[in-house]
């Protein structure tokens, strides 16, 4: 009944009646996302009135009302078949300002036009192939570069911004060859990158340093709306970059980085939203070259140095424990370089870790991404050790007992998800400087067993990357505790009596030979299989380990 009524006005041509009719129509429907199938033509017969509409010289706020219904009637994609064409596309490209013509953002009154026009847009694509084979003809990717630019320091049409920048990432999303188009062709990388300058309103003070004022205001809705959907676009134009990385695109992947540094280091208008920014930024650090990651931390400014001096120099000079302390818990500082932006990476993923739940999609890459940092820098792996591994001195609990970030860290190498137990136990190995010994000593063997399997290092030694040779210290507690500390479980045990003790020699035989007759029934009935090492550390079937020592055996004999 809504839609004949709406259908009857929109034919009848009279502006005001259009919109009067229209505006009810989308205050009743605003929130529907469902459409009942019976009223499907008439649906579509009032998509058509509405284009009809919206080419004549109708007001602006008629050609608002417009673009709102049709903003709500292009979420049922049936309806969209017969008015997706070419020409209707057009008449919304040019509404949006997204035309061959080289109209200005200047009238004011036009910008809800331009939105509702983007907005529709943005359905109109996601929810039709035939409205994004037309995108590609219509070379849409470059016409909103083009707006971008246009609006690109101007803070009071965000909206306009944030639904380009939306637009911008589902194309580049639907399309491979359109991420490669602004990729190179469109400069997209810089552009979005200006457009995240301009969002966080950046004051660099150096050249791949920003200032950070910790007491300035959270960021507004609408910038981080802009922010995040501009961060979703560079994603999608940044997601082969770590294959294709170029020496001359090192300068604009270390801004990139900068700018993301300076992201995880403010926040936005609610917590929620804060963590959606910081997660978005994080999976952008991903797509960076990690050579360029570096910039992520940088030498202390001269007035973090005098602040630092000024607090130790307000305690009394005989107070040199209170100084220590002092230093020690200053955990934003290491080897004088500053790692707010590490520590906040570290602070969000022990908070992915503590939600319990979709650790695929929200933990791994935070993981992956520190991982692949503390591989390729050295005072980032440093710093993550002393946050994450700090010296043992209390090994009376198993490593996986208790809320450190270690405890948390070594209970998801034996998840159930064989992605995130891999990825946790490479981040805890690399931390070790991929040395067995290292990682045993926190973890434990029966939790490390897995990652040592997988790399062939069941037999102790070390991974293939090289780090520097400086020797870990262990505490007088750990070294006093070390003898009977359970390799296996990684904690100290009481010593247990030994049952065999007081067997006699023909218990112990019949106890091994009723062991070997279980094992043989079960290999036999193929629920256990016998494995072995090879000689290069890695798992095989018994027979075949057995077999590859006795051709080096005998290969050695001949050589003998």
């Amino acid at each position: 009944m809504d839609e004949e009524r709406a259908l009857y006005i929109v034919r009848a041509g009279e502006a005001g009646a259009i919109e009067r009719v229209l505006r009810d129509y989308g205050d009743k429907h605003r929130a529907t996302f469902k459409f009942e199938s019976t009223d499907e033509d008439k649906r579509k017969k009032l998509c058509e009135g509405i284009f009809k509409v919206l080419v004549k010289d109708v007001p602006t706020t008629c050609q608002v009302s417009c673009l709102e219904v049709l903003r709500i009637l292009s979420r049922d994609k049936k309806v969209l078949v017969p008015v997706t064409t070419k020409e209707n596309m057009q008449i919304l490209l040019r509404l949006a300002k997204l035309s061959d013509l080289d109209d200005s953002l200047e009238k004011v009154s036009e910008f809800p036009v331009i939105v509702e026009s983007l907005k529709c847009l943005c359905n109109i694509v996601f929810n039709s192939q035939m409205a994004q084979q037309l995108s590609l003809e219509l070379n849409l990717a470059a016409k909103l570069c083009n707006l971008l630019r246009k609006c690109k320091d101007r803070k009071f049409i965000n909206d306009i911004k944030c639904f380009d920048l939306r637009l911008l990432f589902l194309l580049s999303l639907l399309h491979t060859d359109i991420r490669s188009q602004l990729r190179y062709e469109l400069q997209g990388l810089p552009l979005l990158t200006q457009i995240l300058e301009s969002a966080f309103s950046i004051k660099w003070t150096d050249e791949y340093e920003s200032a950070i004022d910790h007491n300035g205001p959270p960021l507004s809705p609408q910038e981080t709306d802009c922010a995040i959907e501009a961060l979703k676009a560079l994603f999608n134009v940044t997601v082969d970059s770590w294959k294709v990385h170029k020496e001359s695109d090192s300068h604009q992947f270390r801004v990139m980085a900068a700018v993301l540094r300076h992201c995880l280091l403010i926040v936005g208008p609610s917590e929620d939203k804060t963590e959606e920014l910081h997660s978005n930024a994080v999976n952008l650090l991903s797509n960076v070259p990690v050579s360029c990651l570096d910039v992520l931390i940088c030498p202390l400014t001269h007035e973090e140095t005098s602040q630092e001096a000024t607090t130790l120099d307000e305690l009394a000079s005989d107070k040199t424990a209170e100084k220590e302390t002092v230093l020690k818990n200053n955990t934003m500082v290491y080897n004088g370089m500053n790692m707010e932006a590490i520590h906040v990476l570290l602070s969000f993923m022990e908070k992915r870790i503590d939600k319990g739940s979709s650790y695929r999609e929200g933990l791994t890459p935070v993981l992956s991404l520190l991982t692949e940092c503390s591989r390729a820098h050295r005072n980032i792996r440093k710093f993550l050790k002393d946050q994450v591994l700090p010296p043992l001195r209390d090994v009376t609990n198993r490593p996986e007992v208790g809320s450190t970030v270690r405890n948390k860290l070594v209970r998801l190498m034996t998840h159930v998800d064989l992605g995130v137990k891999q990825i946790a136990a490479e981040f805890l190995f690399v931390l070790c400087k991929e040395r067995v010994d290292s990682l045993l000593k926190y973890t434990g063997y029966g939790n490390a067993a897995g990652l040592l399997a997988a790399r062939g290092l069941l037999a102790g030694g070390r991974g293939d990357n090289w780090y520097s040779e400086d020797e870990d210290t262990d505490t007088e507690e750990y070294k006093n505790a070390k003898p009977n500390i359970n390799l296996i479980t990684g904690h100290l045990e009481e010593p247990m009596p030994n049952p065999i003790d007081e067997m006699t020699e023909e218990q112990k035989e019949y106890e091994a030979m009723k062991l070997v007759n279980m094992l043989d029934k079960l290999s036999r009935e193929e629920l256990l299989k016998p494995m072995g090492l090879k000689p290069d550390g890695t798992i095989t079937p018994l027979e075949e380990a057995l077999n590859q020592y006795s051709v080096i055996e005998e290969t050695s004999s001949d050589t003998d």
